[in-house]
């Protein structure tokens, strides 16, 4: 395997677990913002910004600012935001179509397309569908991935990105919450960020 190619497969493994992960951590941080009160929105944005790896602004963050700025946002350092992830994802797909499959280059094409209406339509009737909507294409991609791939190097290369980036989400994660009181409410918000809140409850 040529090693564009395996770093392409890397990179859009990593990519699409960076969209959906950013989408589940913002929706469940906004649902927390909106539901308490006691929870300062500024200091809970600049540390969810910290945790994704976005250089927080000099102004004050609400949950309007904080959802532009994780979910909108283009060119970010490192494709941080949720559309710099996909478009970058996409990007990658586009220089390795030779292998990947047709259903998974589909896949990220009509996904990265319909960002704009999607964007749109959330910044009108609030982000929640649009954060479902990512977390669905990611899932999409996932089953096509396991679908529709040869279980060879390439297939392999795309798992390790998604790992990859599982493993740091899930530490720095971790890492915002080293301190707490093992009741802190916290933690819950923390294994709904990273999904595995009902597995946990089981």
């Amino acid at each position: 395997m040529l090693a564009r190619n395996a770093e392409a497969l890397y990179w859009i493994g990593r990519y699409v677990e960076r969209a959906d992960d950013t989408a589940r951590i913002l929706d469940v941080a906004l649902h927390q913002l909106l539901e308490d009160s006691s929870v300062d929105p500024d200091q809970a944005s600049r540390l969810l910004l910290r945790v994704l790896g976005i250089d927080p602004p000099e102004h004050t963050l609400d949950v309007w600012s904080l959802t532009d700025l994780v979910a909108y946002s283009t060119n970010t350092q490192g494709g941080c935001s949720i559309v710099d992830a996909i478009t970058a994802a996409r990007e990658n797909a586009k220089s390795a179509r030779e292998v990947t499959s047709s259903e998974i280059w589909e896949c990220l094409n009509t996904t990265y397309h319909a960002l704009p209406e999607r964007e749109r339509a959330a910044k009108r009737l609030g982000p929640h569908d649009f954060l479902s909507f990512v977390e669905g294409r990611a899932a999409m991609f996932a089953g096509l991935a396991d679908s529709t791939l040869s279980r060879d190097d390439g297939y392999r290369f795309m798992v390790l990105g998604r790992a990859i980036e599982r493993v740091d989400m899930t530490v720095r994660l971790l890492l915002s919450r080293v301190g707490d009181s093992a009741s802190s409410p916290a933690w819950v918000t923390l294994l709904r960020s990273a999904g595995a809140h009902d597995t946990y409850l089981r």
